[in-house]
């Protein structure tokens, strides 16, 4: 939908039960949000799918699911506590703090948080005048100066200053899979090239957290660090971005919505790095990042630790620490670019219809059933019959409220894609009406030959 909002997404994912703002009844809290009975079961599906598509179907990627904290030198070895920073400019009259780098994208100046400060500054204090203090609507700048992400705890440390020794919660997911690259190497049969997938929370003190699920401050990622010899990183780089890119095709986003986007800002480890960018309402923005990271990480985690992380290929009989390429996405920004990319107004017969066009691999309620009027008790029974059937095949959820008319449009919100209507004719020959959500056509259907039937269009 080519004039869709942010703000009808944000809307329908809050009446429909897909997202809520975290603690709205104390007036929220920035940043953090709950998923509904829809949004949950949208996120577990997506869940399900990259994993089915990173590990199931792949041989050599195995799973791993690490513990969010983790020691404190992990994240000094890994340049997080010194490097994992935003770049951030105050106002001095109300002392409200802001993104440069997003400042300065809103002006057409490419700009990202890896430039230096130095850098920022000269770019922000050319376009300093043109920048209003969105709380007070000063024109009063500070300096751009990095403000580090990492969310720190106290976890084990009982002194009254903390900050002293510091532990953390995990900014990302990617260092539980480097510290355990031995434990896995050593407990399994695999070998160079492999991969480690996981699906976890990481936390981040997001500075301006923005534009609904797409940056938050408590997020869930799904990466996969695959490790292969130095002199193969490239070719198996160009494989990997092949394979993320047909990834978003298996879950229906439409590739007219995709594209590639090169870093020309590198962090000094990197050899390439590429976002998969997708046309949100607020535009083309990251969706992943698959990036080639050299051999930095093993190479940091072994100085730090003391621990020989190297690989020892007995075919060439040969030593070396692998290099590492990377995917990494939240669930958070592939739901909301599944919610963007479903999201449809029609016109049927007359009346206007809201209806999300979910692959039905993913759709959060496979099945809808409707006994045709909640006071007859043998609609009702035959209907909970059906619903007992189709329960064991997905999730199934049953509406006896209202006519059928509303009950459609109901399911058509959520993105279910077939709901079934049992009737006095049910009584009679044991048919049911199924209708199918994209092209609104019914059938009648036996409920013997149901399963097979639905099982043949992946609903």
């Amino acid at each position: 939908m080519d004039n869709l909002s942010l703000e009808d997404i944000v809307s329908l994912a809050k009446r429909r039960g897909f997202v809520f703002p975290s603690s709205e009844i104390y007036g929220g809290f920035a940043g953090v949000y709950d998923y509904g009975p829809y949004g949950v079961e949208l996120a577990n599906n997506i869940k399900a799918a990259w994993w089915r598509y990173m590990v199931q179907l792949r041989p050599d990627i195995v799973g791993l699911d690490s513990g969010i904290f983790m020691h404190p030198n992990i994240w000094k070895a890994s340049g997080h506590v010194e490097g994992f920073s935003d770049p951030l400019v105050e106002c001095r009259n109300c002392h409200n703090r802001i993104r440069a780098d997003h400042v300065l994208e809103e002006l057409g100046e490419q700009a990202d948080e890896k430039m230096s400060e130095e850098h920022l500054n000269e770019l922000f204090q050319k376009h300093r005048q043109e920048v209003k203090c969105p709380v007070c609507g000063k024109v009063e700048w500070g300096d751009v100066k990095n403000f580090n992400l990492l969310v720190k705890s106290n976890l084990g440390n009982f002194s009254d200053n903390f900050d002293d020794n510091p532990s953390y919660l995990r900014g990302e997911t990617c260092q539980g899979i480097y510290v355990n690259f031995l434990n896995v190497l050593d407990s399994t049969r695999i070998k160079i090239p492999f991969g480690i997938a996981q699906i976890g929370k990481a936390f981040r003190n997001e500075i301006s957290p923005r534009q609904f699920i797409f940056r938050t401050r408590e997020l869930e990622q799904m990466e996969m660090q695959y490790f292969v010899e130095p002199d193969s990183e490239m070719d198996e780089y160009e494989k990997l971005r092949h394979y993320r890119w047909d990834f978003y095709k298996t879950i229906g986003l439409r590739e007219e919505n995709l594209q590639w986007h090169k870093h020309e800002n590198l962090v000094f480890y990197a050899k390439e790095a590429y976002d998969i960018e997708y046309k949100f309402p607020f535009g083309f923005k990251e969706l992943e990042g698959v990036h080639a990271r050299g051999d930095y990480d093993l190479t940091q985690h072994q100085k730090f630790s003391g621990k020989d992380l190297s690989y020892f290929d007995p075919i060439n009989n040969q030593r070396f620490v692998p290099h590492i390429i990377e995917s990494s996405v939240g669930v958070g920004r592939i739901m909301l670019a599944i919610l963007t990319d479903a999201y449809s107004v029609e016109d049927i017969n007359g009346e206007k219809r809201t209806v999300l066009k979910i692959h039905p691999d993913i759709a959060p309620i496979k099945y809808a059933v409707f006994p045709l009027l909640r006071n007859k008790p043998e609609l009702v029974n035959k209907a909970r019959e059906v619903y007992d059937q189709l329960s064991k095949l997905g999730m199934c959820e049953w509406d006896d409220n209202g006519n059928i008319g509303k009950r459609y449009r109901r399911q058509d919100e959520i993105g279910t894609p077939k709901c079934m209507t049992i009737d006095f004719q049910t009584l009679e020959d044991n048919t049911i009406t199924v209708r199918d959500r994209d092209t609104t056509l019914q059938t009648r259907v036996n409920i013997s030959d149901l399963v097979s039937t639905l099982g043949s269009v992946k609903a």
